[in-house]
């Protein structure tokens, strides 16, 4: 090959790089879909609406809150797995993410290598809430109660094997009760038979509740973290309550389809952290219960996989069979 011949290889080579790397410095130059695996009102659904106006008015670009709940969040994952992976569709999820993968003969994807991960958003606790109606007023009484009508007493959930099933399955083996689980669909219907004293007690993560307990419509008894949550500072924690082997919390964050360069894997990255980083956007979420958490996306990797030896143990504790 002539060395002028070689010159215009090299030019074209470097023209084809220079043209690629404007073409992410444009990002984004279209909306951008952030998928919800569950439906209005549920935590994720309050942290994507809470980072997703913000980081649509940073990028200038419309930031679409796309709610497909199904499954315990197997719908929406899937979707995001299958995505097209340009940046343009992500997904804020939870535990349920890596649960559907233990509890699913085939659930359409794979943690690890169909995602990758942009960071960690927040953090939660869980609080055990009760029916109004339900004639107890501490951890100690519902624990008595349960244990005077064994078997009559039930537990809601968002679904087999969701965070909130986890959850309440772990309370009722800390506790040492016979409750029994009723999944949902919809977080409508929960509080709707909640509040007509169907279903008796929840573990909800906390910004999923904070409406109905702020309009004291349903009674929170404990928190299940070792601090008690700024945004309901008087209700107790667990150890507080007589309860102090047991601990629950949630996490969520946001991940991309496997195969998004990396340079818009940083470029989300950054943002969403500088977004959480903001002390108005902080106090929002505190008072809704919830911690802004971020990081690197390795670390929130690292969570996730430490998350699944942990859950993995406990599906097998709990005794769920992959359906």
């Amino acid at each position: 090959m002539s060395v002028t011949r070689k010159s215009v290889t090299a030019a074209s080579v470097l023209l084809l790089a220079m043209g690629a790397a404007i073409a992410q410095d444009k990002y984004p130059t279209k909306p951008i879909r952030l998928v919800v695996p569950f439906p209005p009102g549920a935590a994720s659904d309050f942290l994507a609406r809470t980072v997703g106006q913000k980081l649509g008015e940073r990028y200038g670009q419309q930031v679409v809150i796309d709610n497909r709940p199904g499954a315990g969040g197997l719908v929406g994952s899937s979707i995001v797995a299958t995505a097209a992976p340009d940046g343009y569709t992500v997904t804020m999820v939870g535990q349920p993410h890596l649960v559907n993968t233990l509890i699913h003969k085939d659930p359409g994807y794979r943690p690890f290598d169909d995602f990758a991960s942009v960071t960690e958003v927040a953090s939660m606790p869980n609080v055990l809430v009760v029916a109004p109606n339900l004639q107890v007023k501490s951890v100690t009484d519902l624990i008595a109660l349960a244990k005077a009508k064994p078997g009559q007493l039930n537990f809601g959930s968002a679904g087999i094997g969701s965070s909130s099933h986890l959850a309440g399955e772990m309370f009722k083996s800390a506790a040492g009760i016979n409750i029994v689980h009723v999944p949902f669909r919809l977080l409508g219907d929960v509080f709707t038979e909640m509040l007509a004293g169907r279903v008796h007690l929840y573990v909800f993560p906390l910004p999923a509740v904070m409406p109905m307990l702020q309009q004291g419509k349903l009674r929170p008894l404990a928190v299940a973290t070792p601090k008690r949550a700024v945004a309901i500072p008087d209700v107790p924690t667990m150890a507080e309550s007589g309860l102090p082997a047991y601990q629950s919390d949630s996490w969520f964050g946001i991940l991309a389809p496997a195969k998004t360069p990396r340079a818009i894997v940083a470029q989300l990255n950054k943002d969403i952290i500088a977004i959480l980083r903001d002390p108005a956007i902080k106090d929002r979420m505190l008072a809704q219960g919830a911690e802004p958490v971020f990081g690197t996306p390795e670390q929130f990797l690292k969570l996730q996989r430490d998350e699944y030896a942990r859950i993995r143990k406990l599906v097998k504790d709990i005794g769920i069979e992959p359906r």
